[in-house]
């Protein structure tokens, strides 16, 4: 009976503590409906060409949702999301450097940077990728490094 009582508790426990995660995930990510990178699937920019993924390989990382083309690049995934998963929870990777400010990226405007995907805004013949590349890399990851958990709310 005691273990049984424990058992519960730390079931209960460990739903309590994963509570606040995904909900400090779900207000700093940007999603429509939860759903990560206007759909598109993050294992596929590692092989060369960003794919929209679909509903049918959904796969939902602690409150977040993202779509994949395949089984494979779901199950890849789900091996090393902090590999996969958008620097700066998908905003605008120039915007959060430069001005502080979290907006919403276009999934085809994206850089990998040392392992990681950058997305950036590019709407209205304003392409902030290319603002990216026109200044100092260094300096704007830190920007938006010092930025980006500076507004982590």
């Amino acid at each position: 009976m005691k273990l049984h009582l424990i058992l519960i508790l730390t079931c209960l426990t460990l739903s309590v503590i994963a509570q606040p995660e995904t909900a400090s995930r779900r207000r700093n990510f940007n999603t429509v409906n939860f759903v990560a990178m206007r759909e598109f699937d993050p294992v596929s920019y590692f092989q060369g060409k960003p794919q929209k993924g679909s509903s049918k390989y959904e796969y939902n990382h602690k409150g977040i949702f993202y779509y994949f083309v395949n089984e494979a690049n779901r199950d890849e995934f789900k091996k090393a999301p902090g590999k996969y998963e958008p620097a700066y929870g998908g905003w605008c990777a120039y915007t959060l450097a430069h001005k502080g400010e979290r907006i919403k990226t276009l999934p085809t405007a994206y850089k990998i940077i040392n392992g990681k995907i950058h997305l950036f805004y590019n709407f209205n013949s304003d392409n902030r990728l290319m603002k990216w590349n026109e200044g100092d890399e260094k300096k704007l990851r830190a920007d938006a490094e010092k930025n980006w958990v500076k507004g982590m709310h």
